[in-house]
Protein backbone atom coordinates (compact mmCIF):
# COMPACT_ATOMS: atom_id res chain seq x y z
CA UNK A 1 0.00 0.00 0.00
CA UNK A 2 1.17 3.52 -0.80
CA UNK A 3 1.15 6.36 1.73
CA UNK A 4 0.87 10.13 1.51
CA UNK A 5 1.53 12.37 4.51
CA UNK A 6 0.87 15.99 5.37
CA UNK A 7 2.43 17.34 8.55
CA UNK A 8 1.14 20.50 10.24
CA UNK A 9 -2.01 20.42 8.11
CA UNK A 10 -3.99 22.61 10.50
CA UNK A 11 -4.33 23.71 14.11
CA UNK A 12 -7.61 23.10 15.91
CA UNK A 13 -8.35 25.60 18.70
CA UNK A 14 -11.16 24.28 20.87
CA UNK A 15 -12.31 23.62 24.43
CA UNK A 16 -13.23 20.44 26.23
CA UNK A 17 -14.64 19.36 29.58
CA UNK A 18 -12.56 17.47 32.12
CA UNK A 19 -13.84 16.06 35.46
CA UNK A 20 -11.11 17.79 37.49
CA UNK A 21 -9.71 20.59 35.34
CA UNK A 22 -13.17 21.76 34.27
CA UNK A 23 -13.33 23.79 31.09
CA UNK A 24 -10.00 23.43 29.27
CA UNK A 25 -8.77 25.45 26.28
CA UNK A 26 -6.64 23.47 23.87
CA UNK A 27 -4.71 23.79 20.59
CA UNK A 28 -3.71 20.64 18.73
CA UNK A 29 -1.66 20.39 15.56
CA UNK A 30 -3.00 17.84 13.05
CA UNK A 31 -0.74 15.55 10.99
CA UNK A 32 -2.38 13.25 8.44
CA UNK A 33 -1.29 10.03 6.70
CA UNK A 34 -3.39 8.53 3.92
CA UNK A 35 -2.87 4.95 2.69
CA UNK A 36 -4.25 3.45 -0.47
CA UNK A 37 -3.87 2.52 -4.10
CA UNK A 38 -2.59 4.93 -6.73
CA UNK A 39 -5.24 6.56 -8.90
CA UNK A 40 -5.04 7.33 -12.62
CA UNK A 41 -2.71 10.24 -11.84
CA UNK A 42 -0.32 8.00 -9.90
CA UNK A 43 -1.41 9.55 -6.60
CA UNK A 44 -3.07 8.36 -3.41
CA UNK A 45 -4.73 11.77 -3.14
CA UNK A 46 -4.05 15.05 -4.89
CA UNK A 47 -2.18 17.47 -2.62
CA UNK A 48 -4.22 20.33 -4.05
CA UNK A 49 -7.34 18.72 -2.53
CA UNK A 50 -5.86 18.14 0.91
CA UNK A 51 -6.74 21.57 2.28
CA UNK A 52 -9.95 21.72 0.32
CA UNK A 53 -11.25 18.42 1.72
CA UNK A 54 -9.28 17.11 4.69
CA UNK A 55 -8.47 20.42 6.40
CA UNK A 56 -12.04 21.59 5.89
CA UNK A 57 -13.50 18.50 7.57
CA UNK A 58 -11.11 18.73 10.55
CA UNK A 59 -11.74 22.44 11.02
CA UNK A 60 -15.51 22.25 10.64
CA UNK A 61 -15.87 19.25 12.96
CA UNK A 62 -13.77 20.35 15.96
CA UNK A 63 -12.22 23.80 15.54
CA UNK A 64 -13.79 26.49 17.81
CA UNK A 65 -16.18 24.00 19.38
CA UNK A 66 -16.68 22.52 22.84
CA UNK A 67 -15.89 18.79 22.90
CA UNK A 68 -18.04 16.84 25.39
CA UNK A 69 -17.27 13.21 26.32
CA UNK A 70 -20.67 11.57 26.31
CA UNK A 71 -19.51 8.64 28.47
CA UNK A 72 -18.68 10.74 31.56
CA UNK A 73 -20.91 9.74 34.49
CA UNK A 74 -21.16 13.33 35.74
CA UNK A 75 -22.84 14.57 32.55
CA UNK A 76 -26.59 15.24 32.73
CA UNK A 77 -29.31 17.23 31.02
CA UNK A 78 -33.03 17.89 31.13
CA UNK A 79 -35.04 16.44 28.25
CA UNK A 80 -37.08 19.67 28.21
CA UNK A 81 -33.88 21.64 27.50
CA UNK A 82 -31.89 19.53 25.03
CA UNK A 83 -29.49 22.38 24.25
CA UNK A 84 -28.45 22.68 27.93
CA UNK A 85 -26.30 20.26 29.91
CA UNK A 86 -24.78 20.06 33.41
CA UNK A 87 -21.24 18.88 34.08
CA UNK A 88 -20.42 17.73 37.62
CA UNK A 89 -16.82 18.33 38.70
CA UNK A 90 -14.90 16.13 41.10
CA UNK A 91 -14.66 18.97 43.65
CA UNK A 92 -18.47 19.03 43.97
CA UNK A 93 -19.07 22.12 41.83
CA UNK A 94 -20.66 22.18 38.36
CA UNK A 95 -20.61 23.78 34.93
CA UNK A 96 -23.80 24.53 32.95
CA UNK A 97 -23.61 25.20 29.19
CA UNK A 98 -26.23 26.19 26.62
CA UNK A 99 -25.60 26.76 22.93
CA UNK A 100 -26.72 25.85 19.41
CA UNK A 101 -25.80 22.31 18.29
CA UNK A 102 -23.09 23.56 15.94
CA UNK A 103 -21.04 24.88 18.87
CA UNK A 104 -20.45 21.44 20.45
CA UNK A 105 -19.03 18.03 19.54
CA UNK A 106 -20.27 14.89 21.28
CA UNK A 107 -17.45 12.38 21.73
CA UNK A 108 -18.09 8.67 22.33
CA UNK A 109 -15.63 8.41 25.20
CA UNK A 110 -15.37 8.95 28.95
CA UNK A 111 -12.62 11.58 28.59
CA UNK A 112 -11.27 13.82 25.88
CA UNK A 113 -7.88 12.56 24.68
CA UNK A 114 -6.18 13.05 21.29
CA UNK A 115 -6.72 9.45 20.18
CA UNK A 116 -10.50 9.63 20.75
CA UNK A 117 -10.83 12.89 18.80
CA UNK A 118 -8.58 11.49 16.04
CA UNK A 119 -10.83 8.42 15.71
CA UNK A 120 -13.87 10.69 15.31
CA UNK A 121 -12.14 12.67 12.57
CA UNK A 122 -10.86 9.57 10.78
CA UNK A 123 -14.41 8.22 10.59
CA UNK A 124 -15.66 11.53 9.16
CA UNK A 125 -12.90 11.64 6.54
CA UNK A 126 -13.37 8.07 5.32
CA UNK A 127 -16.89 9.03 4.30
CA UNK A 128 -15.74 11.82 1.96
CA UNK A 129 -12.45 10.53 0.50
CA UNK A 130 -12.27 8.58 -2.80
CA UNK A 131 -12.50 4.78 -2.77
CA UNK A 132 -8.80 4.25 -3.52
CA UNK A 133 -7.96 5.75 -0.10
CA UNK A 134 -8.05 2.72 2.21
CA UNK A 135 -6.76 4.13 5.49
CA UNK A 136 -6.76 7.50 7.24
CA UNK A 137 -4.39 8.15 10.13
CA UNK A 138 -4.66 11.41 12.06
CA UNK A 139 -2.14 12.35 14.72
CA UNK A 140 -3.10 15.22 17.03
CA UNK A 141 -0.32 16.77 19.09
CA UNK A 142 0.45 19.76 21.24
CA UNK A 143 3.00 22.36 20.20
CA UNK A 144 6.36 21.96 21.92
CA UNK A 145 6.63 25.10 24.05
CA UNK A 146 9.85 26.15 25.74
CA UNK A 147 8.67 28.33 28.58
CA UNK A 148 5.41 29.27 30.26
CA UNK A 149 1.96 28.70 28.79
CA UNK A 150 -1.65 28.53 29.91
CA UNK A 151 -4.94 27.01 28.77
CA UNK A 152 -7.76 29.53 28.46
CA UNK A 153 -11.34 29.53 27.18
CA UNK A 154 -13.46 32.50 26.06
CA UNK A 155 -16.26 33.60 23.75
CA UNK A 156 -16.48 36.68 21.52
CA UNK A 157 -20.12 37.58 20.96
CA UNK A 158 -19.30 40.38 18.50
CA UNK A 159 -17.28 38.09 16.23
CA UNK A 160 -19.01 37.22 12.96
CA UNK A 161 -17.30 33.82 12.70
CA UNK A 162 -16.97 30.85 15.04
CA UNK A 163 -15.12 32.79 17.76
CA UNK A 164 -18.58 33.91 18.92
CA UNK A 165 -19.10 30.49 20.48
CA UNK A 166 -19.06 30.96 24.24
CA UNK A 167 -16.72 28.07 25.04
CA UNK A 168 -13.79 27.71 22.67
CA UNK A 169 -10.18 27.97 23.71
CA UNK A 170 -6.46 27.81 23.20
CA UNK A 171 -3.21 26.50 24.68
CA UNK A 172 -1.02 29.57 24.56
CA UNK A 173 2.56 30.56 25.34
CA UNK A 174 3.29 34.00 26.74
CA UNK A 175 6.41 36.15 26.49
CA UNK A 176 6.98 39.10 28.80
CA UNK A 177 9.90 41.50 28.36
CA UNK A 178 10.76 43.98 31.07
CA UNK A 179 13.21 46.75 30.18
CA UNK A 180 14.21 44.83 27.07
CA UNK A 181 14.94 41.55 28.85
CA UNK A 182 12.76 38.48 29.05
CA UNK A 183 11.25 37.97 32.51
CA UNK A 184 10.65 34.25 32.98
CA UNK A 185 9.34 34.71 36.52
CA UNK A 186 6.52 36.99 35.35
CA UNK A 187 5.68 34.56 32.56
CA UNK A 188 5.37 31.73 35.07
CA UNK A 189 3.23 33.89 37.37
CA UNK A 190 0.69 34.59 34.63
CA UNK A 191 0.75 30.95 33.50
CA UNK A 192 -0.14 29.88 37.05
CA UNK A 193 -2.84 32.54 37.33
CA UNK A 194 -4.44 31.48 34.05
CA UNK A 195 -4.10 27.73 34.39
CA UNK A 196 -7.34 26.26 32.94
CA UNK A 197 -9.14 29.60 33.18
CA UNK A 198 -12.23 31.09 31.57
CA UNK A 199 -11.55 34.69 30.53
CA UNK A 200 -14.90 36.46 30.75
CA UNK A 201 -16.20 39.92 29.93
CA UNK A 202 -18.11 41.87 32.60
CA UNK A 203 -20.70 43.03 30.08
CA UNK A 204 -21.74 39.40 29.46
CA UNK A 205 -22.43 38.63 33.14
CA UNK A 206 -26.13 38.21 33.92
CA UNK A 207 -25.92 36.67 37.39
CA UNK A 208 -23.64 36.00 40.33
CA UNK A 209 -24.93 33.73 43.07
CA UNK A 210 -24.08 31.13 45.68
CA UNK A 211 -25.41 27.70 44.78
CA UNK A 212 -26.96 25.10 47.07
CA UNK A 213 -23.51 23.50 47.15
CA UNK A 214 -22.06 26.65 48.76
CA UNK A 215 -20.03 27.51 45.63
CA UNK A 216 -20.01 31.03 44.20
CA UNK A 217 -21.03 30.96 40.53
CA UNK A 218 -21.00 33.46 37.68
CA UNK A 219 -23.30 33.15 34.65
CA UNK A 220 -22.51 34.61 31.23
CA UNK A 221 -25.18 34.98 28.59
CA UNK A 222 -25.41 36.61 25.17
CA UNK A 223 -27.00 36.36 21.76
CA UNK A 224 -24.83 36.25 18.64
CA UNK A 225 -25.67 35.63 15.01
CA UNK A 226 -25.34 31.83 15.50
CA UNK A 227 -27.86 31.85 18.34
CA UNK A 228 -28.14 32.13 22.12
CA UNK A 229 -25.28 31.15 24.40
CA UNK A 230 -25.03 30.76 28.17
CA UNK A 231 -22.37 29.45 30.53
CA UNK A 232 -22.30 29.08 34.33
CA UNK A 233 -18.96 28.45 36.04
CA UNK A 234 -17.52 28.45 39.56
CA UNK A 235 -16.24 31.99 40.12
CA UNK A 236 -12.80 30.75 41.13
CA UNK A 237 -12.36 29.31 37.62
CA UNK A 238 -13.01 32.69 35.96
CA UNK A 239 -10.79 35.71 35.27
CA UNK A 240 -12.79 38.86 34.49
CA UNK A 241 -11.96 41.66 32.05
CA UNK A 242 -13.75 45.00 31.77
CA UNK A 243 -13.47 44.66 27.97
CA UNK A 244 -14.08 41.99 25.38
CA UNK A 245 -11.63 39.09 25.47
CA UNK A 246 -9.90 39.28 22.09
CA UNK A 247 -6.20 38.43 22.19
CA UNK A 248 -5.40 42.09 21.47
CA UNK A 249 -7.29 43.15 24.59
CA UNK A 250 -5.81 40.29 26.61
CA UNK A 251 -2.28 41.40 25.72
CA UNK A 252 -3.14 45.00 26.58
CA UNK A 253 -4.70 43.96 29.91
CA UNK A 254 -1.63 42.00 31.00
CA UNK A 255 0.69 44.82 29.95
CA UNK A 256 -1.37 47.39 31.89
CA UNK A 257 -1.40 45.21 35.01
CA UNK A 258 2.37 44.85 34.84
CA UNK A 259 2.83 48.58 34.24
CA UNK A 260 0.96 49.28 37.48
CA UNK A 261 3.22 46.80 39.26
CA UNK A 262 6.39 48.23 37.67
CA UNK A 263 5.54 51.87 36.80
CA UNK A 264 9.08 52.95 35.86
CA UNK A 265 9.80 49.91 33.66
CA UNK A 266 9.15 49.33 29.99
CA UNK A 267 6.81 46.37 29.50
CA UNK A 268 6.24 44.32 26.35
CA UNK A 269 3.76 41.43 26.31
CA UNK A 270 3.52 38.93 23.49
CA UNK A 271 0.33 36.96 24.15
CA UNK A 272 -0.38 34.00 21.91
CA UNK A 273 -3.77 32.69 20.83
CA UNK A 274 -2.93 29.07 20.20
CA UNK A 275 -0.07 28.24 17.82
CA UNK A 276 1.95 30.90 15.99
CA UNK A 277 -0.47 33.81 16.28
CA UNK A 278 -1.48 36.42 18.84
CA UNK A 279 -0.99 40.06 19.81
CA UNK A 280 1.72 42.35 21.20
CA UNK A 281 1.17 45.18 23.68
CA UNK A 282 3.80 47.60 25.01
CA UNK A 283 3.51 49.98 27.91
Amino acid sequence: MNHLFVDNLTVIDFAYLDPTRGLVGESWIADVVLGGELDDQGMVFDFSNVKRTIKRVIDERVDHRLVIPRGYAGLSWNEDEPDTFHWALTDGSKIIHRSPDEAVVWLSAERVVPSAVATLLEHELKAVLPSNVISVDIHLREEVIEGAYYHYVHGLKKHLGNCQRIAHGHRSPIRIDRNGHRDYDLERQWARLWRDIYVGSEEDVVRRHVGNDGVRYVTFEYEANQGEFALTLPEERVYMLDTDTTVELIAAHIAEKLKVEFPTDTIRVKAYEGVGKGAIASR
